[in-house]
């Protein structure tokens, strides 16, 4: 029998409270057919790798039936498996083997948006009506200027009229209704017209197929793009659907969990989502930690990363933002902050082994839970590349993963013309064989990190955070995480240079080092002082 609904709505898979995930890029990861391009069959061999680095969690980047214009975030059929990747059949036996190793598997769920080859669309743009006619966005000819700072295309299909777009053109916007329709506009449906009470309808058939096939849950792709209205995406329509979905995962799947591509975790935790991802938009928090200068920022702006060892970084840059959000979630959800992503530059660009090392040292003793990016483990380079479906600036972070020095680097057995993306060709190229031999390898450091984390709940997902020296345009950046009786502080120093701090600890009397590199920490009357030399960090139990 389903459990029954808690009477709150923030319900929250018990797992999460632990859980650290892992993002698979599945074209990218492992080839074992010789067809130069990663495959389900390929995670399934890797999921040893994968638990070996704390990870009881992967999230794969989609893997349906599509064109791949935009590396399958346009879907044309989202109950298959692409072939490419292989069958049904081989996603049941990821999650089965996953589960086997006290693993889960989240599946990309792309909900705003299919490909204009989606059978779907292909019904909705044809010149006759049909019972997927208001499943789309359509305005009544493509001629009017509609009005709206939506996305409009015209000129396909035979419909007459112009669609909206969530991204690219060949991504037509599934219709889930508008919270404030204009009637001077009948193509603005409102949320409880047929057209979008269908489409939601679908849109949680296609999750529970997936979740009664094996799977653990979904990131959401977009997730605060779906509900319109006058000014673009309507913040309060959008919640109020995903509390829908939360709803019903909790009454028929209470351990499925749900993340979102928001980047507001305040406004995505109150909208039924158990994590949210604070990335590269919603706030600047996420870019002034790791990707302000201009080569490694998609939008082409320039500052400085507080995460880099010029040291002209500012850790309130992020903290004001961070802050701020989590106060407002915890207790009702998660923040992650990745390793990165598909999306943006690799950690990797602009910092070597040293300057990853404290990264790490920060992003797996934050609250929240932490998400590694394949390959930033061993830290697999960014290459400046041509684009790839639709990848653009963002593919140099989309490369195979290295794991050993045979050909094409262990990735796959295909001619390296054949490859998805072009191996890092130099010959000091990161791969995981060569870190594993390595005990001063970036890829043990960051074991040895997630075992601390696991075996000290203070460093955990749940325990509370209180910064304890964070001044504007200073290092280093140290903060306390308190669970219970337990306290741990923790300091990092990023820039190239010697920095120090002093700082109160009312009641702390010793402090043990659970681990550091070039750290010292003496207890004061009622404090310490800390000093940390260039790149070092440190963590200690009070």
């Amino acid at each position: 029998m389903p459990r029954p609904l808690r009477p709150t709505l923030q319900h929250l898979p018990t797992w999460l409270d632990q859980a650290m995930l892992y993002e698979v890029y599945p074209q990218s990861f492992l080839d074992t057919n010789g067809d130069g391009i990663g495959d389900l069959p390929g995670v399934i061999a890797k999921l040893d790798h994968i638990r070996s680095l704390g990870c009881d969690g992967v999230w794969l980047n989609p893997c349906f039936v599509s064109p791949f214009g935009d590396a399958g975030y346009d879907v044309a059929d989202f109950m298959r498996v692409d072939p490419r990747y292989g069958t049904n059949a081989d996603l049941a036996r990821l999650c089965r083997e996953a589960h086997r190793r006290g693993m889960r598997v989240l599946l990309d769920l792309v909900a705003g948006h299919t490909s204009v080859e989606h059978p779907w669309f292909r019904a909705a743009s044809g010149p006759r009506r049909t019972p997927y006619h208001d499943w789309f966005i359509y305005t009544e000819t493509p001629w009017a200027d509609p009005g709206t700072p939506h996305r409009w295309v015209s000129g396909v299909g035979e419909r007459c009229g112009q669609y909206l777009a969530n991204f690219f053109w060949f991504q037509p916007a599934l219709n889930f209704g508008w919270t404030d329709p204009d009637p001077a506009k009948p193509w603005q449906k409102p949320v409880d017209h047929s057209g979008p009470r269908a489409v939601r309808a679908e849109m949680k058939r296609i999750m529970r197929h997936w979740l009664d096939l094996g799977c653990d849950g979904f990131r959401v792709d977009m997730a605060s793009s779906i509900v319109r209205n006058q000014h673009g995406a309507d913040t309060a329509g959008c919640q109020a659907f995903w509390r829908e979905v939360h709803a019903m995962l909790a009454r028929d799947y209470p351990e499925a969990a749900l993340i979102s591509e928001w980047s507001l975790p305040r406004d995505a935790i109150a909208g039924g989502f158990h994590v949210d991802f604070m990335i590269h938009f919603g706030t600047p928090a996420y870019t002034r930690l790791f990707r302000s200068e201009a080569n490694a920022n998609l939008t082409g702006e320039a500052g400085d990363s507080f995460f880099h060892r010029d040291g002209r970084g500012d850790i309130t840059a992020f903290l004001d933002h961070y802050l701020d959000h989590y106060r407002a979630t915890k207790g009702r959800g998660f923040i992650a902050l990745p390793t990165g992503n598909h999306d943006i530059h690799r950690l990797s660009l602009n910092r070597d082994r040293d300057d990853l090392a404290v990264a790490y040292a920060f992003l797996l003793t934050m609250p929240g839970v932490p998400v590694v990016y394949y390959g930033d483990e061993i830290g697999l380079r960014h290459q400046d590349l041509p684009s790839k479906e639709g990848g653009y600036n963002r593919t140099g972070a989309r490369c195979p993963m290295q794991w050993d020095g045979s050909r094409n680097a262990g990735f796959s057995s295909a001619p390296a013309s054949d490859l998805y993306l072009p191996i890092d060709a130099r010959r000091d190229r990161p791969t995981v064989a060569a870190q594993e031999r390595d005990p001063d390898s970036l890829l043990h450091h960051v074991r040895r990190l997630a075992v601390l984390r696991r075996q000290n709940p203070v460093l955990g997902n749940t325990a509370g955070f209180t910064p304890l020296f964070a001044q504007r345009g200073r290092y280093p950046f140290v903060y306390e995480r308190r669970l219970g009786r337990q306290r741990a502080v923790i300091a990092v120093n990023p820039s190239a240079r010697s920095e120090s701090a002093r700082i109160r600890l009312p009641g702390a009397a010793t402090a043990c080092a659970l681990a550091s590199t070039r750290a010292t920490f003496t207890p004061t009357r009622g404090g310490a002082e800390i000093v940390l030399g260039s790149r070092g960090w440190g963590i200690w139990l009070l």
